[in-house]
């Protein structure tokens, strides 16, 4: 059994916050009311996910399980282009369609074929991997689209040029590809190149105190990192792939309007 966390020992961890929020007045960032504002979402959000986590996992039906990945597909959807300066009405089922297909196809791999619960469906499985899966998508989604955006923005002249010399749309926007996705997946990258040495990974560490064998604990964490990488370079390429018809005009030139913020 893992050991519960009393009112006390909460308040004590929310005590600790005061370091870093002095740290970051100290240096006036300007964030304190952010970071605030954000730890409390956090609080919120989380109490009202256990509590909905507890009921949909006594009901254990497959409808309200999809029905709960829908939404946590829909809300990711909107925080990647949001974070990314994009505009919602132009990419959002573009946008979707790559993370929900990346996020959905590796997520059911792991379940379906390494893990095979029973029932299939079960909410104690679905659930938490796509979300764990989907989480890390958002992050380098984030990452790929602005980095891919901004770079075509910034070296236009370059990507111009490109085109003046015969390459076509995918031919001239692959350098801005390749960086993007190599930005998205950088993180990655060295998190699994370290991971067992400079870190222990959350998955695992939860299933120990849980009270599962760190054998089986760590052959969970190696198949949940594979998926993750898997999904992360899938969505980061398909999104940028499926967003290029609405982000160019008929002349290949990049959109303006389709930005939320001026150059």
């Amino acid at each position: 059994m893992t050991a519960d966390l009393s009112i006390g020992a909460m308040i004590s961890m929310y005590a600790l916050m005061l370091i870093p929020l002095a740290i970051l007045f100290y240096l006036q960032l300007g964030i304190i009311r952010e970071t605030l504002i954000a730890m409390v979402r956090m609080t919120v959000q989380l109490v009202l996910v256990g509590l909905y986590l507890k009921y949909i996992f006594q009901l254990n039906s497959p409808a309200v399980s999809l029905l709960w990945v829908a939404v946590m597909l829909v809300v990711a959807n909107l925080s990647i282009l949001n974070k990314a300066g994009l505009k919602r009405g132009l990419f959002f089922w573009r946008s979707l369609a790559g993370v929900a297909g990346s996020t959905l196809f590796v997520s059911g791999w792991f379940i379906l074929i390494a893990i095979r619960p029973d029932p299939l469906y079960d909410a104690r499985y679905l659930i938490p991997i796509t979300g764990m899966i989907l989480g890390n998508c958002l992050r380098s989604n984030v990452l790929s689209l602005e980095r891919f955006y901004s770079g075509i923005r910034k070296n236009e002249n370059e990507f111009m040029t490109y085109l003046m010399l015969g390459a076509n749309l995918r031919e001239a926007v692959r350098p801005y590809l390749r960086d993007a996705v190599k930005a998205a997946i950088n993180p990655s990258v060295a998190t699994m190149g370290t991971m067992g040495i400079v870190s222990l990974p959350g998955m695992m560490t939860g299933q120990i105190l849980g009270g599962a064998l760190p054998m089986t604990a760590i052959k969970y964490q190696i198949g949940i990192m594979i998926c993750i990488f898997v999904a992360m370079v899938i969505a980061a390429f398909l999104n940028i792939l499926l967003s290029l018809p609405v982000a160019f005009d008929d002349h290949q030139r990049l959109k303006q309007n389709i930005f939320c913020t001026k150059p």
